[in-house]
């Protein structure tokens, strides 16, 4: 049996073709507890810039808040890349917004027909449920970031979710029905030439060069949300360090660094 899908077989060439600093090397495996957790520790060892890890399972997958990621060998587009950066860690969510938007993009690509948004601070959207998830960790020395890992997941394949996440979770399989089926090899190329592309313009600058784009996308903006915390307002967009902007009922404008934000049923 293969260790990976055909699809996951090209995608070396495929990075290769873009010319492209990220995807350079690319660890393919059938397995792993977490590419998160490979990449953390390759990144102590002194693996360089770009390298990335694929796996077509993961055991002990994780997003944000220490939650679980549903993997079925096969049906998703799981990775982990590490970015040699020296910055602060204030340049964290940007970076996670910039991965988030390319994410985004290359599904919209592979499902041209449907509108794909992006859910701050790291999940992207078709037609309200989550498809992927963003999760950007770091190594630190002192005060310092020394490099970061993203770890991006991406249901492909997927037909079916188990029944907590059946109401909430959907593929770009099955948003793209009627298009050409998804090549994994083809997203994870698009994903890395994106990063790639802005990485360093946002880690300097912070996200005015995406301020656009991100609006375009984002599916918060304009609606009343809350946060973990109760606080309540309406979303007025991310501003260039990567927090969500929310006008509370007094007219004063908030800036929410981190927590779950939740869109509020009128």
């Amino acid at each position: 049996m293969k260790a990976v899908a055909l699809d996951l077989e090209r995608a070396a060439a495929l990075v290769a073709e873009r010319g492209t600093t990220l995807g350079r090397p690319l660890v393919l495996l059938p397995s792993a507890t977490s590419t998160n957790d490979l990449a953390l520790r390759a990144a102590r060892e002194g693996a360089t810039h770009g390298a990335t890890w694929v796996a077509e399972r993961q055991t002990a997958g994780r997003g944000r808040r220490g939650r679980t990621w549903v993997s079925v060998s096969g049906e998703s587009l799981l990775f982990s890349v590490l970015l040699r950066l020296t910055c602060a860690p204030a340049k964290l969510p940007p970076i996670g917004l910039l991965c988030g938007l390319a994410v985004r993009d290359a599904v919209a690509r592979a499902a041209p027909s449907v509108p794909i948004s992006i859910k701050w601070p790291n999940d992207v959207l078709a037609a309200g449920r989550k498809l992927a998830g963003v999760l950007v960790e770091a190594v630190t020395v002192g005060s310092r970031v020394e490099a970061v890992v993203v770890g991006i997941g991406i249901n492909v394949h997927t037909r079916s979710f188990p029944d907590d996440l059946a109401d909430s979770a959907t593929s770009v399989g099955l948003v793209a029905s009627g298009e050409a089926p998804p090549d994994r090899g083809v997203l994870l190329a698009d994903v890395l030439q994106s990063i790639d592309h802005d990485l360093h313009i946002v880690v300097a600058r912070g996200l005015g060069v995406l301020r656009e784009r991100i609006a375009a996308a984002d599916v918060l903006r304009g609606r009343r949300v809350r946060s973990d915390s109760g606080e309540q307002g309406v979303a007025a967009g991310v501003d260039d360090e990567g927090r969500l902007l929310v006008r509370a009922d007094d007219g004063v404008v908030q800036r929410w660094a981190a927590g779950e934000v939740n869109l509020v049923k009128s």
